[in-house]
């Protein structure tokens, strides 16, 4: 059954109006998937409705990045065609805004190829380009549109009226006001980031089945909630569903192992039971059932990329894991539990003299690492320890 047009058009308008916050007059940049046209079409309805000058739509398709991987020259792989590069600065130029749309119609559609050749596939300086504008000079926001393709990967069957069920609850949808439940959802996340920033803890220290693991802190980390606020002033949800609050750590102090909780899809490969130990902040061994040649490769892409960029905290009473779901797409799997991310860090999350310190690459990868089996520390300078998560509940009360 297709979905209804007045679902796309909420969904399209919270999208619009909550999440890129998108003004009058601003250029507006859709990225998607060919799949993912029914709501690319609604965005660009709501997106002129809100005002913009002018929405440039880029659609992606995995069959031709498909071909690309089996037959381009070696040196394509990481190659960034410059008119797309040209296109992100000029939307930077003009102060523009980003829709991304996420939900890959077939996650596993690269399993079967040469993993090196997968994990080096990736545009180096249109990535580059692409975390610069997300790191406070763009509103943006990303969503997901499901599919039958989509579903059928996380349903076993391409039952894409109950993935859009999923959907709609773990973006509020499903409220009377989604936009007020919105408003009241961040103020609990900040509440909640607010409480840790006045304590500036030392350290995180994770411990479950595979995993401890010590992060990091700078005493200037501010955690945040995802509201976010260009250099301009204007304030958006860059993710949605949200339920963390995060903080860039100090790249130099991860220590330990962990163990991924949830299955990571990456680059149209499903990343298994992934493993990483660090040694003095750096990503030293890496391993996973499937996927592992291309966690490596993607872990090699450069030198900050065996670094962390983000830690976050999620509780049990997220949305998006209250549905029991495994959504094989990241930004809903990151909003069901804890996660770190390999790679670029987040400039805002630090002050002082720590601004200069944020962890710098051409990748952010974020991958799963909590659950009620995990006990999540938070620890001061002076030892003193205290619990931040246990059986998925959150201990420590907003300020």
């Amino acid at each position: 059954m297709a979905v209804s047009a007045d679902l796309l058009e909420a969904y399209a308008r919270l999208t619009v109006r909550v999440g890129a916050n998108v003004q009058p007059g601003q250029l507006v940049l859709v990225n998607a998937q060919v799949e993912h046209a029914p709501l690319v079409r609604a965005v660009v309805r709501q997106a002129y409705e809100a005002g913009a000058r002018y929405v440039d739509v880029a659609y992606g398709d995995q069959h031709a990045r498909r071909a690309m991987i089996e037959h381009a020259d070696e040196e394509v792989l990481s190659w960034s065609p410059p008119w797309a590069v040209e296109r992100l600065h000029a939307l930077e130029a003009d102060g523009g805004a980003i829709v991304s749309i996420s939900g890959n119609p077939e996650p596993e559609i690269l399993a079967d190829l040469d993993g090196r050749r997968v994990g080096k596939a990736r545009p180096r300086e249109l990535a580059k380009q692409s975390l610069r504008l997300s790191d406070g000079i763009a509103n943006w926001v990303i969503v997901a549109c499901p599919t039958a393709g989509w579903a059928q990967a996380v349903f076993g069957e391409p039952d894409v009226d109950r993935l859009w069920d999923a959907v709609a609850s773990a973006v509020r949808l499903d409220e009377p006001d989604p936009v007020a439940a919105w408003h009241e959802h961040i103020g609990r996340l900040e509440a909640r980031a607010s409480a840790l920033n006045e304590r500036r803890f030392d350290h995180l220290r994770f411990r479950g089945p595979g995993t401890d693991l010590t992060v990091g802190l700078f005493p200037q980390t501010l955690w945040q909630a995802a509201l976010d606020e260009t250099r301009s002033g204007i304030k958006h949800v860059a993710n949605m569903p949200t339920e963390e609050i995060f903080a860039s750590p100090d790249p130099a102090r991860t220590e330990g192992v962990v163990r991924s909780t949830r299955p990571l899809e990456i680059t149209g490969t499903v990343v298994r039971d992934l493993e990483i130990r660090f040694e003095g902040g750096r990503a030293v061994e890496v391993d996973a059932s499937t996927g592992a040649e291309v966690m490596r490769v993607h872990v090699d892409t450069d030198e900050g990329a065996h670094l962390l960029g983000e830690v976050a905290l999620v509780d049990g009473g997220s949305r998006v894991g209250r549905t029991g779901i495994v959504f094989f797409d990241t930004l809903f799997d990151e909003n069901a539990t804890c996660h770190i991310a390999l790679g670029e860090g987040i400039s805002a999350s630090y002050a002082g003299d720590a601004a200069g310190k944020v962890n710098s690459s051409t990748i952010h990868t974020d991958f799963m690492i909590g659950g009620p089996e995990v006990e999540v520390d938070a620890v001061t300078a002076e030892g003193e320890v205290v619990p931040l998560l246990r059986d998925d509940v959150w201990q420590l009360p907003a300020r």
